[in-house]
């Protein structure tokens, strides 16, 4: 049965469907970058208000900045904004869910006044972000606002066109604050290390290139809570969408799939109001850094180490690797030794048991996690996951070889060819440049290691570092990645 508001009654009993008409829900969130983790995770928590009864002021207004955007915006609007949760583990009886959190999708190249008419709205008291960790324009090595960007010198010469987030967003403060219209709270829900102050830091930076006294307007008015976000969403396939019509008899044009595990950790730092995610499972702090700290370290830090290893030896579901036991073996590894030294005790968290499952979430046989999935954008992700752990091993004096291995894995991944000799394509924005890098084998250390953007300068300084990346690199290179994990585990 096609997904519509007409058919929401007549399906399947297994399916749940929202007990408020979504028809009478108001926008109060503006969200940038509908993908599947915002659709599996935020606008979930906003849903289960409103099947509460509650937060019907608090809807959500997508938005699509990018042309890629449109095929979500089609599909959305094609079954009246409705779409389907799939839940996915190796349990039985998992959740169905069809969600109306978000009622409508705006698309900036359709018009671009019209956009920031709506986030200059009243109305609007958030504006949240997942727009990945590459969107917010801050280099990695210097920590500074590239401006440089054509999108952002574009912006900055016609404010009232603009292509970037932070053109749009200031087009609209700049707007909200000639009307005497309160700021909204400014969100980001991506997987970044204080995601709120990245975000305050970059739009800051746009504001006092574009217009000083707004850039102070800014500063004074608008709030940007850090958050700690986490549950795993793999790409939606034609695969789900055949189960889902299958199994609970819903057509779907684009369900979202994820794994029965969801955290928000949030500080509650908001200008204009917000829903009470409290009462259905977000957990509001005054400091969200260990959670933060936990989370991309042992997760993301985690998933890298596992995820270039596992494609390379002919692998291309998360799963699947962890079902190798060397694999298993040296990502426990890896989080027990070189990770969890690091990290401050976490308030309400048992290290153990979360490191437990998080073995037991990468190895959710049924959620079919793709591994291209996580290796994508690596050169962005490397700063983020896995660099701050490997300065704090240098800085430590610790060893360097299990956490050299990730980096010389994602190396070696980026000739394009695995064991078995198939090639695949990198998915990554820097896929030309990186590819580069290791395109001679005699200068892969100095190119690799020498990106100042990706590994900052402390790591390339260190001769241990740098040893232990040859031997790894050498060592995947001419003998495989069994052999070199058997090495390295003592076996």
């Amino acid at each position: 049965m096609k997904l519509n508001r007409k058919n929401l009654a007549a399906l399947a009993p297994e399916v749940e469907v929202p007990v408020y008409d979504p028809s009478t829900v108001r926008q109060g969130i503006a969200h940038i970058g509908v993908g599947g983790f915002h659709r599996a995770h935020q606008a979930i928590y906003t849903e289960a208000l409103l099947n509460r009864g509650e937060a019907r002021e608090w809807g959500i207004c997508g938005v699509g900045l990018r042309r890629e955007d449109r095929a979500m915006q089609q599909a959305l609007a094609a079954q009246d904004h409705l779409y389907t949760m799939l839940v996915l583990g190796d349990e039985p009886g998992l959740e169905v869910r069809v969600v109306g959190a978000i009622n409508g999708m705006l698309l900036a190249e359709d018009s671009p006044a019209a956009l920031i008419d709506k986030l200059a709205d009243p109305a609007i008291r958030i504006v949240s972000l997942t727009i990945t960790e590459g969107g917010y324009c801050i280099d990695d090595s210097t920590g500074e606002f590239m401006a440089h960007l054509p999108d952002i010198q574009h912006d900055l010469a016609h404010p009232q066109a603009p292509r970037s987030v932070f053109g749009f967003l200031c087009a609209a403060l700049a707007k909200r604050r000639a009307a005497g219209t309160p700021a909204f709270t400014l969100m980001s829900c991506d997987n970044l290390p204080h995601n709120g102050a990245v975000t305050r830091k970059a739009l800051l930076a746009f504001a006092h290139l574009a217009d000083h006294e707004l850039a102070t307007w800014i500063d004074a008015h608008v709030s940007f809570p850090n958050a700690m976000v986490d549950r795993i969403t793999p790409m939606t396939s034609d695969a789900h969408r055949a189960e889902l019509a299958e199994r609970h008899g819903v057509e779907d044009a684009w369900p979202v799939v994820c794994e029965p595990f969801l955290q928000w950790v949030l500080e509650d730092k908001f200008v204009n109001g917000r829903p009470a995610w409290e009462k259905v499972g977000v957990q509001f702090t005054g400091d969200v850094t260990p959670y933060e700290e936990m989370k991309i370290k042992l997760l993301n830090g985690s998933h890298l180490a596992l995820t270039y290893l596992g494609f390379l030896k002919g692998y291309r579901f998360v799963h699947e690797a962890m079902n190798d036991p060397l694999l298993e073996r040296y990502v426990r590894t890896f989080m027990d030794l070189d990770v969890t030294p690091q990290l401050a005790p976490v308030p309400g968290i048992d290290l153990d048991d979360y490191k437990a499952t998080l073995i037991e979430r990468f190895s959710n046989q049924a959620i079919a996690d793709q591994l291209e999935r996580v290796c994508s954008d690596g050169s962005s992700k490397f700063p983020k996951f896995i660099v701050p752990t490997l300065n704090r091993l240098i800085e430590d004096g610790r060893p360097l070889e299990r956490a050299a291995l990730v980096v010389a894995a994602w190396a070696l991944y980026l000739k394009g060819v695995d064991e078995q000799g198939t090639r695949y394509r990198i998915p990554d924005p820097r896929a030309e440049f990186c590819q580069a890098l290791v395109a001679d084998d005699d200068k892969v250390r100095e190119r690799v290691l020498g990106v100042e953007v990706i590994f900052g300068t402390a790591i390339p300084q260190s001769a241990a570092f740098v040893t232990a990346f040859e031997l790894c690199y050498d060592s995947l290179r001419k003998l495989g990645v069994t052999r070199t994990l058997q090495t390295l585990l003592g076996d």
